[in-house]
């Protein structure tokens, strides 16, 4: 086995290069996995754009398919050869996060505390997977065997997107016959919308401007598409509602202009589900708000992570009952990942992912 690995690697802001790094050595409770393919997130390009600091020498990225290259001296329960994924939050399993249920928010399995975020690891605070290999922590919470017959492509989402969209629809405790509207129909609005579907929303509103996202956005189960530059889109939801509002309104970009429109459009007692990463302060307004006597509820998730929560996700693919396929929009060898940002951070071409092969 090579003693060095290529790695995209964050220099500093505008700047991540293909870099060279040693192989990572095994700890007794880590796995090294084989990068097949892999993917950039948009919280990516905030790193790339300096809008959330990491530290300079990091190798990024956060959604890892790959092959146990080798397996730490505790780990049971796995073999090497074999295929699998990491969540892009990788709990400890034993932290007071975790045993408390929230899992996301765990700080690190070796007493640090907690810390915002603190269940995010790759490409954050330690090395992540645009590389040719991952060091994958407390593997046996984390890995997750991939099921015979699905593909990389097929199982690529299920790392962040996939599981932060549906976390939204959850989040905002989506009911049969509720009324939804998802804002933005990027790749975790797309996920989000068809997680709603999954949740049982009756109609789902995606408010989307670019027409190939309306076409996936109705794919994955939206009735109405609003286009926000076109329309007033908190006027339209009213109009298609009759004046009620939805019953969930789920943020999914990010901007004080998404975040107060999702508000406005609530029922009294709706929920905001909010998705976004946000890299300024937002305001709540007063109207908008009911001055805190609308009975609403505004609540935030970040991407449930763990070894159980991939198995359900890939039995949802295999299931057939969501398809992301039609995600992947392009494909890059890890050679030409800066290219690869260049489109995305750009978004470029009709690029909704990229998969990156090593």
């Amino acid at each position: 086995m090579a003693q060095t690995m290529k790695a995209a690697i964050f220099i500093e802001p505008g700047r991540i290069i293909l870099g060279e790094k040693p192989v990572p050595d095994v700890g007794p409770l880590d796995a090294l996995i084989r990068i097949t393919t892999t993917t950039i997130c948009g919280t990516d390009i905030h790193i790339l754009k300096g809008e959330y600091p990491v530290a300079s020498g990091l190798t990024i990225g956060h959604e890892p398919v790959g092959v146990i290259e080798k397996l730490g001296s505790a780990v049971q329960g796995y073999h090497e050869g074999q295929r699998v994924i990491a969540g892009a939050i990788t709990p400890s399993g034993y932290s007071n996060a975790s045993l408390s249920g929230c899992g996301a928010q765990c700080g690190g399995a070796h007493g640090h505390g907690w810390k915002p975020l603190g269940g995010w690891r790759f490409g954050n605070t330690i090395d992540g997977a645009q590389a040719e290999y991952l060091l994958v922590p407390d593997a046996m919470a984390n890995l997750a065997p991939i099921p015979d017959g699905l593909s990389d492509e097929q199982v690529l989402m299920c790392p962040d997107i996939l599981s932060t969209g549906f976390s939204g629809a959850e989040s905002g405790r989506i009911r049969i016959g509720d009324t939804v509207a998802v804002f933005a129909q990027g790749p975790i609005g797309l996920c989000a919308t068809a997680g709603a579907r999954l949740m049982g929303a009756a109609r789902i509103i995606a408010v989307e401007s670019l027409p190939e996202r309306a076409e996936i956005a109705c794919a994955m189960g939206a009735d109405h598409v609003v286009d926000f530059s076109k329309v007033d889109p908190v006027d339209e939801i009213r109009r298609i509602t009759d004046g009620r509002g939805v019953d969930v309104a789920i943020e999914a970009l990010g901007l004080q202009e998404t975040f107060e429109a999702a508000l406005r459009v609530l029922r009294p007692g709706g929920t905001l589900s909010s998705l976004g990463v946000y890299s300024s302060d937002l305001r709540i307004p007063l109207d908008a708000f009911s001055a805190g006597l609308g009975d609403n509820r505004i609540v935030t998730t970040l991407c449930p992570g763990g070894k159980e929560r991939m198995r359900r996700l890939m039995e949802i693919i295999a299931s057939g009952r969501v398809d992301t396929g039609s995600l992947v929009t392009h494909r890059f060898g890890l050679d030409d990942i800066e290219t690869a940002y260049d489109l995305f951070g750009h978004q470029r071409d009709g690029v909704l992912k990229v998969a990156i092969h090593p």
